[in-house]
C-alpha cells in the first residue's frame, strides 16, 4: 500500500514536470522580452532626444517687421560706409525702376537676391534686417520680415528628408528675406558626395525660381568660402550676382560700439579708463585673426566690464547713481584677464 501512495505521487510529479519547465521558461522569457523592451525604450529615448536638440539647434530665428524708418537705421550704423553706399544705389535704382514701370517702359529683368561677404560681426545679419524692411518700403515684399538660419536648418540627417526640411524654412520666409549664415557650409570643402547640401541647394534654386516675386534670399559669410559656394553651382552663379563686402571694423569704429552698448545701457566711464579701451582695442585689430568677432568681441567685452564693476561694488553698502553707472580701468582690466 505504502509502495502504491509512493509510485503515485511519483506519477504525479512526472506529470508537472512539464508544467513546471513551460512556466519556468515563460517567466524566463518575460524576463528577457522586459530587458530588450526596456532597452528599445532606452535607445527610442536617445533618439527622440537627439532629434528634439537637432530641431532645437536647427530652428530658425524669425524676426517681424520693426517700426521705425529702415534708411535712417542704416545710416545710423557705425562705420560701414560702403556698405550703406551699396544698399542706398540698390534703392535708388529700384525706385526709378519702378517709376520707368509705371510710366510703361521696359525695365531690366532684376535679381534682388545678395551676397554679403566679410567676417563675423561686422553687421550682416543687422543690415540682412533692414534690406527685408527696404523691400518692403520699395513694394518688392509684402511683409519685409526676416528668417534666418543656417546649414543645420536646411539639411536634415536622413535621406528624403532634407527637401521637407528646406521648404519649411521657405514657407517662413514667404514675402519677406531668407537670411542663410554660412551659407558655404551646404558645400563641404571636401565634396562629400552622400552629403545632403546638394538638396537643399537644389530644393532653394526651384522654390526661388517658383516664388520669385514672394522671396528674397540673403547669403552670407566668408569671401575665399562664398566664392567657392557660388562656383560650385550654376544656378546659384545666375541667381547671386549683387555682392556686398562688409569690411572688418577698426580700432576706432569698435571703440565707438563700446560706447554705444554704454549709452543704451546708461553706463559711464572714466577717461582713464577709456584711454586704456582705446590701446587695448588698437592692439587686438592689429593681432586679429580671421575668426576675430569684431561687434561681438565688443559686446563680450562690455557684458564682462559691466560684471566685473558689480564684482566690485558687491562690498560697497549704499553705492551712488554715479558708482552704479561708472566703469573704471580696473573694471575693464579684469574684464580682458
Amino acid at each position: 500500500m505504502k509502495n502504491d501512495l509512493t509510485i503515485s505521487k511519483v506519477l504525479k510529479i512526472g506529470c508537472l514536470y512539464p508544467f513546471i519547465i513551460f512556466v519556468v521558461a515563460s517567466v524566463l522569457v518575460a524576463i528577457f522580452d522586459d530587458d530588450d523592451k526596456a532597452k528599445e525604450d532606452g535607445q527610442e529615448q536617445v533618439e527622440q532626444t537627439d532629434a528634439k536638440a537637432d530641431t532645437v539647434k536647427a530652428e530658425p530665428v524669425v524676426n517681424e517687421v520693426l517700426e521705425g524708418d529702415p534708411y535712417q537705421e542704416l545710416d545710423e550704423l557705425i562705420g560701414l560706409e560702403a556698405v550703406k553706399k551699396e544698399v542706398r544705389s540698390l534703392a535708388n535704382f529700384v525706385k526709378v525702376q519702378k517709376q520707368r514701370e509705371a510710366q510703361g517702359l521696359k525695365i531690366p529683368k532684376m535679381s534682388y537676391h545678395l551676397v554679403f561677404t566679410g567676417s563675423p560681426g561686422t553687421g550682416k545679419t543687422t543690415v540682412a534686417r533692414i534690406v527685408a524692411r527696404i523691400y518692403k518700403d520699395l513694394g518688392i515684399l509684402k511683409k519685409g520680415h526676416t528668417v534666418e538660419t543656417d546649414r543645420s536648418g536646411l539639411v536634415a540627417k536622413y535621406m528624403g528628408q532634407t527637401a521637407l526640411k528646406t521648404d519649411t524654412i521657405v514657407n517662413k520666409a514667404m514675402h519677406g528675406v531668407l537670411f542663410i549664415d554660412e551659407a558655404y557650409a551646404l558645400v563641404p570643402e571636401d565634396g562629400n558626395g552622400s552629403d545632403y547640401g546638394q538638396e537643399a541647394i537644389s530644393t532653394l534654386l526651384k522654390r526661388m525660381e517658383d516664388y520669385r516675386d514672394s522671396l528674397v534670399v540673403i547669403i552670407a559669410g566668408y569671401p575665399k568660402e562664398m566664392k567657392r559656394f557660388i562656383d560650385s553651382n550654376p544656378g546659384l552663379q545666375s541667381r547671386f550676382n549683387r555682392y556686398i563686402d562688409f569690411p572688418d571694423y577698426t580700432a576706432e569704429e569698435l571703440t565707438d560700439i563700446f560706447k554705444m552698448y554704454m549709452r543704451k545701457n546708461q553706463y559711464t566711464m572714466s577717461d582713464e579708463a577709456l584711454g586704456f579701451l582705446e590701446k587695448q582695442l588698437e592692439y587686438v585689430v592689429a593681432h586679429k585673426d580671421r575668426n576675430f568677432g569684431n561687434a561681438r568681441y565688443c559686446r563680450n567685452l562690455f557684458e564682462k566690464s559691466i560684471q566685473q564693476q558689480a564684482n566690485r561694488l558687491t562690498g560697497v553698502s549704499n553705492a551712488s547713481k554715479e558708482q552704479l553707472m561708472e566703469l573704471t580701468i580696473e573694471d575693464i582690466q579684469n574684464a580682458l584677464r
